[in-house]
């Protein structure tokens, strides 16, 4: 009896060591913890591209202007009206597309028709040839130079309106020549102002026609009269040479693609 009962403990003892190393069972796919997902990559703000500055129209920076000129005057008093060619010309700076300053320096010259009953600057009384008239000729002639602004609208194409204000000094000479006697001469200086406006139309890059018109005033002081003024008007045209002002290429401008 003692010898079935010590076969069974021992097989018994064989039994559990057996169960203890029986590996754990591996976990199927359905029976797996779930992972926690991945955290999404932040997207990093991109700043948005810069705006495309509007490009400033070319302008020159200088430019010279020479031509001719008929004016409307009464140099001598006002209502001594008298048709005289002449010259205008003029240099000009532009500071900024639209903003200039010019130096100006004309000429007017030709004959006068003053009359003869009201002959002032002249003495009356002196018989001026031709006579007989209601008027006598005066040999006029007349210098300017002034200095101002000038204000352009570079919006046009080849077309470019502007406007200009000037101020300055004038001169104006006549001579009348008596039926007997010397030559008669009276000589005034005063100030002067311009305003007006004009046009030029441009021919190739370097070269364009300029037409203006202005209203020219003059204060003339004779000797023994008291400063008057004259109103008096011109009318130009001429060649405007320019020297064009060519902006400069930067880095960000080579690396901008081409429209």
């Amino acid at each position: 009896m003692r010898k079935y009962l010590g076969v069974l403990g021992g097989v018994a003892a064989l039994c559990m060591m057996s169960w203890a190393q029986v590996p754990a069972p591996t976990p199927t796919p359905d029976q797996a913890p779930a992972q926690a997902p991945a955290p999404e990559p932040t997207p990093i703000p991109v700043p948005p591209p810069p705006a495309s500055r509007v490009a400033a129209p070319p302008y020159p920076r200088f430019e010279v202007f020479g031509g001719g000129t008929y004016a409307e005057t009464g140099f001598f008093n006002a209502g001594h009206w008298a048709g005289l060619p002449g010259w205008d010309a003029s240099l000009g700076a532009n500071a900024t597309s639209w903003l200039g300053f010019v130096l100006e320096g004309g000429q007017y010259f030709g004959t006068s028709k003053i009359p003869s009953l009201v002959p002032a600057p002249f003495p009356s009384g002196q018989f001026f040839e031709p006579t007989p008239s209601p008027t006598f000729n005066v040999a006029t002639r007349e210098y300017n130079f002034l200095f101002g602004a000038q204000f352009f609208r570079r919006k046009y194409g080849r077309w470019t309106p502007f406007g200009e204000l000037l101020y300055g000094h004038q001169g104006a000479r006549g001579v009348a020549t008596p039926k007997t006697g010397a030559l008669v001469a009276e000589i005034g200086t005063g100030r002067a102002i311009v305003a007006g406006a004009g046009l030029d139309r441009q021919i190739s890059r370097r070269f364009a026609v300029r037409f203006k018109a202005d209203y020219l005033q003059t204060g003339t002081a004779f000797p023994g009269f008291g400063k008057q003024k004259q109103d008096n008007f011109r009318f130009s045209m001429g060649i405007v040479f320019s020297n064009v002002h060519k902006k400069r290429r930067t880095l960000e401008d080579e690396t901008q693609p081409e429209p």
